[in-house]
């Protein structure tokens, strides 16, 4: 069983936006720090946001100002905001706990065309 599931990735133009959403169980989210994590094809994997159970967020200089990472505890998931987008952010996406600790799951593939 997954322990994470990314979702709402897609193909949008330069400028774009998406939302992406990652629902795991509740104790993953009622004990930890989520984040959200990319690999580009052919390259390492970066780190892109983060936020703490109370709400503190951090964010990659690469995506500072366009992206926005949010959570519902009540929900369980965490979200990842993401306005205009540049053809340098096309990566899968994956979610995850900070430091990272859980198996990745599928991810969500975004692609931002030029």
């Amino acid at each position: 069983q997954a322990q994470l599931v990314e979702s709402g990735g897609g193909l949008v133009q330069a400028g774009g936006s998406l939302r992406l959403s990652c629902t795991g169980s509740r104790i993953i989210f009622s004990i930890n720090t989520m984040g959200w994590y990319r690999q580009a094809s052919g390259k390492q994997s970066e780190w892109v946001a983060y936020i703490t159970r109370s709400g503190t967020t951090d964010y990659g200089d690469s995506v500072k100002g366009r992206f926005t990472i949010s959570r519902d505890n009540a929900k369980n998931t965490v979200y990842l905001q993401m306005n205009s987008l540049k053809p340098d952010d096309t990566a899968v996406y994956y979610c995850n706990t900070r430091p990272q600790i859980l198996s990745w799951g599928q991810g969500a593939q975004v692609t931002v065309s030029s």
